[in-house]
């Protein structure tokens, strides 16, 4: 896999890493060079421009999902919501293993409100890649606004399991926190916002001097 396209996927991650492998179907130089000035292009925040060359890219070599779900994250920094689902469901249709993809769609939808179909998403990048810990974090989000609060402690611990004393941990303690609050387990509530606070939480050190 070249440099560039290695670059993509982590700009289309945003924030997180994924180290699974990826096929690229049938790259060409004349797609290759667009789809690098397509990343060029978002890593300096013109995604309209990065959007054109993902574009020319895909007529070139429509079966390149990593394009797809490139331009799809460069249409939710657009607020094209719909459109980045439209993409990363390309992206599915023609590789229906790449983990990327669904956890993206997944953001997007709950975005949108649709948290059963975010959850579904989430659902199977985990069955692709059950070591993929962001995953966890955003389906326990989901699970926790449908009122899932058992479910959401379980992906909360997990995540804490993944990465015990990190900026995420620490939000995940707060967060698993809240859902036992829910369901009346205020002591445990108040261990998790202790070990949130620990970790430099502010709402969770409030959370404890009011509550605990």
């Amino acid at each position: 896999m070249s440099r560039r396209r290695t670059t993509a996927i982590a700009a289309a991650l945003s924030v997180l890493a994924l180290g699974s492998p990826l096929i690229i179907a049938n790259a060409n130089p004349l797609a290759n060079n667009s789809f690098n000035s397509g990343v060029d292009k978002y890593e300096q925040g013109n995604y309209r421009g990065a959007i054109a060359d993902y574009t020319k890219a895909l007529e070139i070599n429509p079966q390149d999902y990593t394009a797809y779900n490139t331009r799809g994250v460069a249409k939710r920094y657009l607020n094209d919501r719909q459109g980045a689902i439209a993409d990363f469901t390309m992206a599915i249709e023609i590789y229906p293993r790449f983990v990327l993809a669904y956890f993206n769609r997944g953001i997007d939808r709950f975005k949108l409100g649709d948290l059963r179909g975010a959850i579904t998403d989430y659902d199977k990048a985990i069955e692709i890649d059950p070591q993929f810990e962001d995953v966890y974090y955003f389906r326990a989000s989901a699970k926790t606004k449908l009122g899932d609060h058992q479910g959401a402690i379980a992906d909360w611990t997990k995540v804490i399991e993944f990465i015990p004393k990190s900026g995420l941990s620490g939000l995940s303690y707060r967060n698993r926190g809240v859902d036992k609050a829910w369901i009346e387990d205020h002591e445990g509530a108040c261990v998790d916002w202790k070990e949130a606070a620990s970790l430099g939480d502010e709402d969770a050190a409030g959370w404890v001097k009011e509550f605990c």
